[in-house]
């Protein structure tokens, strides 16, 4: 019995407190004891088949290892959850989603959790350096891209693995080639191609093709500039005029219009208005859907058409 307690106890410590109940058996543990510890609430039901040896809450390291466990053998956290993981901010959903093994039916419906069959090589897929069993995050960001149905989202969260430097454009490509046939392939190699020439973003993605299908050149991004208080800031894109002033566009995401960003973005054009330099502003949401309409306000402007 002691040797058991010893197994159970190693078992569960290593996967964040949780234990399945076949591993509670192979371990040695009778169902009446798991009962018993359950009745007397010094342990709790994670799941159907999975047991806490603790009570209260579960943390959100626990939920995804209640995830993989409900989920069985080889199955892997993934998506928005397994890229956190590897240290992406910013990104969040709800709902935890777990790749097992297609060979397998799906498990039993558990609420806050997507189970997806996969017809993918999984333990090839996990991750060697987390200890939850997780699939690689870029693997996860691409994956996550090809199926996520907006595609500005997908094309979203590329630009911000790019951008907090958790990996760059040719290793993205390089991952996407490795995982072989994928929904939204093309549209994925061309972003993260042009991202690889400077693009930081998907809003800057677009300027870059509005200047493209307009005749305009292509504008200067990310300029360091200091503001009226020294401090240095990162202009969105910027075009010198033939007059010798400056064109900087600065362009609001869906976020700016929390009142709060809204007030510091105002703030910060005031900060960088300077002789000789304009400021315009314009919405994700234009760029997207009325390009014409800016392209027309950059010409009138004076920005200068392509050569």
């Amino acid at each position: 019995m002691e040797k058991a307690s010893e197994t159970w106890r190693s078992i569960a410590k290593a996967q964040g407190g949780l234990i399945t109940r076949r591993q509670l058996t192979q371990a040695g543990l009778a169902p009446h004891a798991v009962l018993h510890r359950v009745r007397s609430e010094k342990w709790q039901f994670a799941g159907p088949k999975v047991i806490a040896t603790f009570t209260g809450e579960l943390t959100h390291e626990q939920r995804l290892w209640l995830g993989v466990l409900h989920g069985g053998e080889e199955s892997l956290i993934a998506g928005v959850h397994a890229a956190t993981l590897g240290g992406l901010r910013n990104w969040d959903r709800d709902v935890i989603t777990v790749l097992v093994p297609y060979s397998r039916n799906l498990p039993r419906r558990l609420e806050g959790y997507r189970f997806v069959r996969s017809k993918r090589d999984l333990p090839n897929l996990q991750s060697t350096e987390i200890d939850v069993p997780t699939c690689r995050p870029r693997a996860a960001v691409l994956l996550f891209a090809a199926e996520e149905r907006s595609e500005r989202s997908a094309l979203g969260i590329l630009a911000a693995t790019i951008q907090q430097r958790l990996a760059t454009a040719p290793e993205l490509l390089t991952e996407l080639e490795a995982l072989g046939r994928i929904r939204r392939a093309p549209v994925m190699r061309r972003a993260l191609e042009e991202f690889g020439g400077g693009i930081q973003s998907v809003s800057e993605l677009d300027v870059a093709r509005l200047c493209k299908k307009f005749g305009i050149t292509e504008p200067l991004r990310q300029v360091k500039r200091r503001d009226a208080d020294g401090r240095v800031r990162f202009t969105d894109c910027e075009w010198p005029l033939s007059d010798g002033r400056i064109l900087v566009l600065e362009v609001d995401g869906a976020f700016h219009m929390e009142v709060e960003q809204w007030e510091d973005d105002l703030a910060r054009q005031r900060a960088l208005s300077a002789d000789g330099r304009v400021i315009i502003r314009c919405t994700s949401r234009e760029l997207r859907d009325t390009p014409e309409v800016i392209a027309r306000d950059l010409k009138r402007l004076g920005v200068p058409l392509a050569a």
